[in-house]
């Protein structure tokens, strides 16, 4: 990608953001499609529209990476994504939802221990209300609420905040990749998922509206959001991208309310709120 400032990079990541708001309603949209087979058709999707982009551009020799480099990628967009969608048919969407996007916060944290930086009181504060939150909404009396049958659902949720916030914060660490490498990264993560699926999944023959939400996955939130968010992480305002993040969490729960997946309970509200106000803390 062409150099750009931090200003235009951190809006970039903002764009990402925007776009990962419609992750979890376009995925509930592929229920009975199994996980591992949406990840490798979606990926698929944004790796080859991603590789056209470059390849127009001239740009092909730069898929080649040091190892390093591809495990990086490769942590964050299969691993996340195979756990995440797994989670998403394991428990309720808006539930895992909530779970997974504590990633902002552990951004947040992670980034204060990047060189030069430090972990203060108002991070751990920032966490500890975000935690509230989650708490707040398993607590909760109302449309949303946690059921022990779903345990595994939520657990992976966790982890992929911990996964997709590790994944992140080193991606600054690798601001000499190229960012046109992420269109590798796609299609390696396609063909994993694919393979994956084939040992360990039957397939199933997607409908139309399916076809619909993994094109829509595979262009934007699985797709585009990649490039945004490598931009943002690797030029941008990390932190404050980190905080912004948690724009997703409140976007993405009031369209799948609007969508209704979900409803609107003052004990949804609360938790949103809690996460974001420890997210502003921990930015301070």
């Amino acid at each position: 990608m062409l150099e750009r400032s931090s200003r235009s990079a951190t809006l970039l990541g903002l764009g990402a953001i925007a776009l990962w708001s419609m992750l979890a309603l376009l995925t509930a949209r592929t229920e009975g499609i199994p996980p591992f087979q949406l990840t490798a058709i979606t990926f698929g999707i944004g790796g080859l529209a991603g590789l056209a982009i470059v390849a127009a551009r001239g740009r092909l020799s730069l898929l080649k990476q040091p190892a390093a480099a591809w495990a990086l990628g490769l942590f964050g967009l299969f691993v996340y994504h195979g756990l995440y969608f797994t989670a998403m048919k394991l428990a309720p969407p808006a539930e895992v939802s909530l779970f997974a996007y504590l990633w902002p916060l552990l951004v947040v944290l992670l980034s204060a221990m990047l060189p030069g930086q430090g972990l203060r009181w108002t991070h751990v504060l920032g966490g500890l209300l975000g935690f509230a939150g989650v708490a707040a909404l398993a607590f909760g009396k109302g449309g949303i609420a946690i059921e022990g049958r779903y345990a595994l659902g939520y657990g992976l949720a966790l982890v992929t905040a911990f996964v997709w916030a590790i994944y992140s914060v080193l991606s600054r660490r690798m601001a000499a990749v190229p960012t046109d490498a992420v269109a590798g990264f796609c299609l390696a993560t396609a063909v994993l998922a694919g393979l994956t699926h084939l040992a360990t999944e039957t397939g199933v023959t997607p409908g139309a509206a399916q076809w619909a939400a993994m094109l829509g996955l595979g262009l934007g939130p699985v797709g585009a959001a990649f490039f945004l968010w490598d931009i943002g992480m690797k030029r941008g305002d990390i932190r404050f991208l980190g905080v912004a993040s948690y724009a997703t969490p409140v976007l993405s729960t009031l369209l799948m309310v609007l969508a209704g997946e979900a409803a609107p309970t003052l004990s949804l509200l609360g938790a949103c709120g809690l996460i974001a106000l420890g997210a502003v803390i921990a930015r301070k």
